[in-house]
């Protein structure tokens, strides 16, 4: 007998920055911060590095978990809830977004504007504290690390003693405030809002920490281990703007040159990185360089952006296409059982309701090619499903084309149907925000593929017969089992039925029970039912008037395999397997010609099963 040994190793991951820790904790040069003076009391052997990934991956090696003072890392944050706060144009009227060249606390504004030049220098970030809501002083501190926390992920504390080192020494500061005031950039008295500006530095953080923050940054403002939205998502493009151009200081241009990731650097040590919708870095050591920059923080994004391909630029191109499956109701129909007539129907009418699966993420280009082939077959369409269950991202330029290309269906008088969107709440928004009080009326969801299908049949069924295809209530002879029988073997099997009533949402088998009959549905509808892993449920088919179901019971005698459910008032005649059996000594002809039947019923299905996974395939 073999036995099979546990293997100890190290995910690739976690082995390169366990790497990258070891070499570059052998940098020595430059200085631990000391015109803060509790600053100077890191000890600069600290050094810690983790990585988070848009999807919750964390891989963290060193002093990942030794606390430290955020300080200007909290600069884009806070500017993103100003954004929030205020709103583009009115954050934009006080502080601008040129990079400077200037030190982070030099104390210049710009000369046309009056305005900071931008918000990663110390007067631009005390202007975007200053446009946090908040009537009392401390109510606007509050609203500052509520944000914090929902980046981070727990609630984090203020170092009191690094804020009264500051307070004690942010003399500077106070200068700024009070010129910011002057020019009216800040329109009240400047001291609670410096005072809010030294809390916010100082609060405390470890490396894990800021690589969450920055990860929720590159998930689009959700939280990727938490699944909180810590800032809406069209503001994020603004915060990591403004870090890509302005974040590392006077050495802002060489970062993006060299590294190529929007990063953001803090005198304590601390230094993120944000690669959007890929990962967020966070990497601490006390070390600064002249800019006040980590120099081993410097060191260790440089060789992740060269060693896994980050930089920003290096993007990769969008693939062919991100239409993944074609397809018609000619080729694939919903799980609800149609009778010969409408089955035809589909057959000859069904070109006109197509399907298309989506993948990958769907910026413009790869979003454009989708509504281009759309809107080319418009004429040839009238109603168009979008499956996004294997979509990844949906950007809002995407978002925008679609609620165009909706908008021109509906003008042509066509349908265009969303599926699979549970996980997509951007674009269900942008379609509420486009279509105002018509989104009701326009923007069709479904949460599947079956369910639009049937939507879409019923409609194109409904169309070409006005009248309908069957009754709601049938006779014996109408039964497709029964098809091929005499009137009087048509009354023998009568005399065997027993009429069942169920009302709307009754079981009327459940899965496991015993398969001891078979069912002829009289009227109403039924669902077939596969419970799911996740709790959910799955629609296998749904019968109409003159159906049979539970009819595998003849074939093998298993126990039922799936429940059916009553979808309305139902009549059911009941064959019991036992006068089924006895037929085949009294009547052998009826068994024989129920049984051709069965056989005929199932070979369709199984046709259409394997024609509709040809087309899947």
């Amino acid at each position: 007998m073999s036995t099979i040994h546990k293997v100890s190793c190290l995910s690739p991951i976690l082995e390169h920055i366990q790497g990258l820790h070891r070499e570059f904790a052998a940098i020595t040069g430059g200085a631990v911060a000391t015109y803060i003076p509790e600053l100077a009391k890191a000890d600069p052997n600290w050094f810690g590095i983790c990585i988070v990934t848009a999807n919750g991956g964390v891989y963290e090696a060193g002093d990942s978990r030794q606390p430290f003072t955020i300080q200007s890392i909290s600069k884009p944050f806070v500017y993103g809830l100003a954004l929030e706060d205020r709103g583009r144009t009115d954050v934009l009227g006080k502080i601008g977004v040129e990079p400077t060249g200037d030190a982070f606390n030099a104390i210049s504004l710009d000369p046309t504007t009056g305005r900071p030049r931008n918000p990663m220098i110390n007067a631009g970030a005390i202007a975007a504290t200053g446009m946090i809501e908040g009537k009392k002083p401390g109510v606007r501190l509050e609203r500052i690390m509520a944000m914090f926390e929902l980046y981070a992920g727990h609630e984090l504390k203020i170092d009191e003693e690094v804020y009264r080192s500051e307070c004690s020494t942010g003399h500077r500061n106070r200068a700024i405030g009070h010129m910011l005031r002057n020019f009216d950039v800040l329109t009240e008295d400047p001291t609670p809002i410096v005072d809010a500006y030294f809390h916010q530095c100082s609060a405390l953080v470890n490396c894990r920490d800021l690589a969450v923050m920055a990860a929720t940054l590159a998930n689009r403002g959700v939280n990727p281990l938490t699944g909180r939205r810590a800032i809406r998502g069209e503001y994020v493009e603004s915060v990591l703007s403004v870090m890509s151009t302005c974040g590392m200081y006077d050495y802002a241009g060489e970062w993006l040159y060299d590294v190529g990731i929007p990063a953001k650097s803090g005198v304590a040590g601390g230094v993120i990185a944000v690669l959007p919708g890929q990962l967020g870095i966070g990497v601490f050591s006390p070390l600064l360089d002249p800019q006040g920059n980590s120099i081993r923080g410097i060191r260790v994004c440089e060789a992740l952006s060269r060693h896994w391909d980050l930089h920003l630029f290096n993007s990769p191109g969008i693939g062919k296409t991100a239409i993944r499956l074609r397809t018609t109701a000619a080729e694939l129909n919903s799980n609800r059982v149609r009778n010969a007539e409408e089955s035809q129907a589909l057959r000859d009418s069904g070109l006109g309701i197509r399907l298309f699966q989506l993948h990958g993420n769907l910026p413009f280009a790869a979003t454009e090619m989708v509504v281009r082939e759309l809107f080319e077959s418009l004429d040839v369409s009238e109603s168009v499903i979008l499956d996004f269950k294997r979509v990844l991202t949906v950007s809002e330029s995407a978002c925008r084309l679609f609620s165009e290309l909706l908008l021109q269906f509906a003008h042509a008088g066509r349908h265009l149907i969303f599926t699979h969107i549970q996980g997509m709440p951007d674009l269900r928004r942008y379609m509420k925000a486009r279509l105002t009080n018509r989104c009701h009326e326009l923007f069709h969801v479904f949460d599947d593929n079956d369910s639009a299908l049937e939507w879409c049949e019923n409609r194109l069924l409904a169309r070409m017969f006005p009248g309908g295809t069957s009754g709601d209530c049938i006779g014996a002879g109408e039964y497709e089992l029964l098809h091929g029988l005499t009137k009087d073997e048509i009354g023998v099997v009568t005399g065997l039925l027993k009429r069942l009533v169920h009302q709307a949402g009754e079981v009327i088998i459940n899965v496991g029970d015993e398969a001891d009959a078979l069912f002829l549905l009289a009227s109403g509808q039924v669902s077939v039912i596969v419970p799911l892993a996740d709790g959910g449920r799955k629609r296998l088919a749904t019968f109409s008037p003159g159906m049979a179901f539970g009819e595998m019971a003849v074939i093998d005698r298993a126990s039922r395999s799936a429940t059916v459910v009553a979808n309305s008032e139902v009549a059911c005649d009941v064959l019991h397997l036992r006068d089924f059996e006895a037929l085949g000594t009294s009547h052998p002809r009826i068994r024989i010609t129920i049984l051709e039947n069965l056989a005929s019923s199932l070979s369709r299905k199984l046709r259409k099963a394997n024609r509709e996974l040809t087309v899947l395939e």
